[in-house]
């Protein structure tokens, strides 16, 4: 049973948040593919982003994100937010999983972002900027890639949790007692 659910979008719109969260609901393992790169590296992404840079980096997340995406055991998956730059991996999330895209605005991830130094691509003067950047570039690859659009506008952790919870319910993909969860139509 490959991961029914994964959960994209920029960095910084709670991915790991509501994929705990909907993992322990649910019953269901949660794996956030950052973590699975950099203990697969050895090392932080922002180190490795540094010493090797980005294109050594998707190389090696396109290979853990197919990876988790075919895996037998079914889980709630968090990408990194640059995980849909690939063709590949929007293919193998599209087609092994139901993609759900949680859009936030730029604005609202910078307030929650404001002291964050682990994210390689959001360092320096500009945050703000450089996530309208990475949102121009990345929202059009989130929406094919995913099944579904959650906004997250004005939306605490726990309304976005719900509607996540809401549209899979709906989708009939929450598991039963005992159940694994749905594979994607």
């Amino acid at each position: 049973m490959a991961p029914s659910v994964c959960l994209i979008g920029l960095p910084g719109s709670g991915k790991s948040t509501i994929g705990r969260q909907l993992a322990r609901l649910w019953g269901v393992d949660f794996v956030d593919s950052d973590h699975v790169i950099e203990a697969q590296l050895g090392c932080t992404i922002k180190e490795y982003f540094s010493a090797q840079g980005e294109q050594a980096f998707r190389d090696v997340e396109a290979q853990v994100i197919a990876a988790l995406a075919t895996r037998d055991r079914a889980c709630i998956l968090s990408t990194g937010g640059g995980a849909v730059l690939r063709p590949e991996n929007r293919a193998v999330l599209h087609a092994h999983t139901t993609v759900f895209y949680l859009h936030s605005s730029p604005e609202d991830i910078a307030r929650r972002l404001r002291n964050d130094t682990g994210r390689p691509l959001l360092q320096g003067d500009d945050t703000l900027k450089r996530l309208k950047d990475l949102l121009a570039v990345r929202a059009p690859l989130y929406e094919e890639t995913a099944h579904y659009t959650i906004d997250t506008l004005r939306c605490g952790t726990g309304q976005v949790m719900r509607k996540v919870s809401m549209q899979a319910e709906l989708a009939g993909l929450v598991p039963q007692p005992g159940a694994t969860l749905a594979t994607p139509r």
